[in-house]
């Protein structure tokens, strides 16, 4: 298949490039940048240069793939609100190239689901688009779908090697900044997590399988405690691990203060059933244990 790639130079979307190259996939790159540009063309994919608020570039992209990969994303979170909606732009511009021709179009999600009690599956709803989260990629895939498009979405967990690992990258820079490494109450609330590769594996699955409207986990481990994420920065940075309040994650977070008391634990049962998707890679623990960690200097917490 000719694949193309959005967040082709990204920390996903290069590990997808050389998983989908891997497979004997051609690959057409999005990218912006002279620099992506290099690296697109050394790992062997071919380049469209663009970006995510020129639909114009997405929608020329999309009319040479056999399918899409959905990974483009800005993470300035000061705009979340309008990055979002520049998502959902983008998103609906390449269902509607593809509409009705059953190439695939494989969206990003997350997978923060209000579940209680148990691990989330692949078949629980997100909750609705609100003010403190408003990315709506899954929504807009999912009227895509039922409007006639081979749309599906990759729900993604804390995705890491051993130089990121999603928003637990964020909780190291807070810890170096503030002196601390911290969790909320007892720290039992759970992330789940995958290795990049076994991302990456999946992605590739999902476009060669996925049915329309599908929707797959991308978790290896179901949930990592906060707290042992916290003592691992801890050792990482030799910065002392603490407890806080709840009612003080939020000036001590910023913006991860949605995030870091929520416990939100998910299967990929399902998703290893349909797709045959084993993941294999090392542990979110062992990654940050065995990373280079930048020496952190100490302030006032």
């Amino acid at each position: 298949m000719n694949v193309f790639v959005t967040g082709a130079t990204g920390f996903i979307g290069s590990a997808v490039v050389r998983e989908l190259l891997s497979a004997g996939h051609q690959v057409l790159g999005l990218t912006r940048s002279d620099a992506g540009a290099q690296s697109l063309l050394a790992a062997g994919a071919k380049v469209h240069r663009g970006d995510l608020e020129d639909l114009e570039s997405l929608r020329s992209g999309a009319k040479q793939s056999d399918g899409v990969i959905h990974l483009g994303f800005n993470h300035d979170f000061s705009k979340f609100a309008a990055n979002c909606e520049m998502d959902k732009r983008a998103i609906e511009t390449l269902g509607a190239v593809l509409k009705g021709s059953d190439k695939p179009l494989i969206v990003t999600g997350g997978l923060f689901l209000p579940v209680q009690g148990r691990a989330a599956t692949e078949e629980d709803e997100l909750a609705p688009a609100s003010n403190s989260y408003p990315r709506v990629s899954e929504a807009t895939a999912m009227a895509l779908a039922s409007q006639g498009g081979r749309a599906a979405v990759v729900r993604l967990p804390q995705v890491h090697d051993l130089v990121k690992q999603g928003l637990v990258t964020f909780l190291i820079n807070v810890a170096r900044e503030k002196g601390v490494s911290a969790y909320v109450g007892e720290g039992h609330n759970r992330w789940p997590a995958a290795h990049v590769r076994d991302t990456a594996r999946l992605y590739r699955l999902a476009l060669e399988r996925a049915s329309a409207g599908a929707k797959y986990h991308a978790v290896a481990e179901e949930g990592v405690a906060l707290r042992d994420i916290a003592e691992a920065i801890g050792r990482g940075l030799k910065l002392p691990v603490v407890s806080m309040s709840a009612d003080k994650a939020a000036d001590h977070f910023g913006f991860l203060g949605f995030f870091v008391s929520a416990d939100g634990p998910a299967s990929s049962a399902q998703t290893q059933e349909r797709l045959g998707w084993h993941p294999t890679g090392p542990g979110m623990i062992s990654d940050l244990e065995n990373m280079r960690y930048f020496p952190a200097q100490t302030v006032n917490a």
